[in-house]
């Protein structure tokens, strides 16, 4: 089933008076289908971050539309897209963006709270996800007081108690070392699988993106190539390895 439909998206930085006009993204298109993990790569300045943060609705693209089940998201307004954003998109930042003054349950279901959702219903879904990312026991520590992988699945708890339509992850590993990196992208993948939940994940990491099922590469604003998995895993590494030499990216 489509989910997500990009139409000729552009992102235009600066004014044609005074400022000097940067085009960040460039007529951009695809489609994503319910229940894809797909990977976002690109070199640094491709556009790939700015591409998720208008897919998130934290800024709007300069011209282009894009429809998230049917609904014509840039035609929304302001108050529009808050409730979109509580509603359907669930955020996992590299710097996971937990409030320290709160603990790990209350960043949780903050999102819920900002809703207007009942307590009894808040309380469940909170019971349901932290077994099942293997939280619970820490539910009532503060983010200083925990790992950062524990902090990292907080973060993933957060973003899935509002039974968002799609996950945006932003460079999720990047604050991991390799152990809790991988223990990471075997949540999502988990997460992927259980839920079915779609998630595009930026990354210029190439384990990271192995996870992925499909890869979609960014160059200069522009979609430059396109890789699905298949079955055999190591051939799917090696083409990243290849396609990223290319567009000059990180190969951690």
């Amino acid at each position: 089933m489509l989910l997500l439909k990009v139409e000729n998206i552009s992102k235009i930085y600066g004014t044609k008076r005074g400022a000097k006009q940067y085009e960040a993204l460039k007529r951009i298109s695809f489609e994503v289908h319910e229940g894809e993990f797909i990977g976002v790569m690109g070199a640094s300045g491709s556009g790939k971050t700015t591409l998720l943060n208008i897919l998130g609705s934290i800024d709007r693209p300069t011209n282009g539309r894009f429809m998230l089940d049917g609904a014509d998201i840039t035609a929304l307004n302001k108050r529009q897209l808050a409730q979109h954003r509580i509603e359907n998109i669930g955020f996992i930042f590299q710097d996971y963006n937990l409030l320290e003054t709160m603990t790990l349950k209350e960043n949780i279901i903050l999102p819920l709270a900002l809703h207007g959702c009942k307590v009894q219903v808040m309380e469940e879904r909170l019971r349901k996800l932290g077994g099942d990312l293997g939280i619970l026991s820490i539910l009532d520590k503060y983010p200083y007081e925990v790992s950062g992988g524990e902090q990292q699945r907080a973060a993933a708890c957060r973003a899935l108690i509002t039974n968002p339509k799609m996950i945006l992850a932003d460079e999720p590993t990047g604050n991991l070392d390799s152990r809790s990196g991988r223990a990471l992208l075997e949540l999502l993948t988990q997460i992927n699988r259980t839920y079915g939940t779609t998630i595009l994940m930026v990354t210029h990491d190439v384990f990271a993106a192995s996870y992925c099922q499909k890869i979609m590469f960014i160059r200069d604003g522009e979609i430059y190539h396109e890789l699905y998995a298949g079955d055999d895993k190591q051939k799917f590494f090696d083409s990243i390895i290849d396609v990223m030499s290319v567009l000059g990216g990180e190969k951690q």
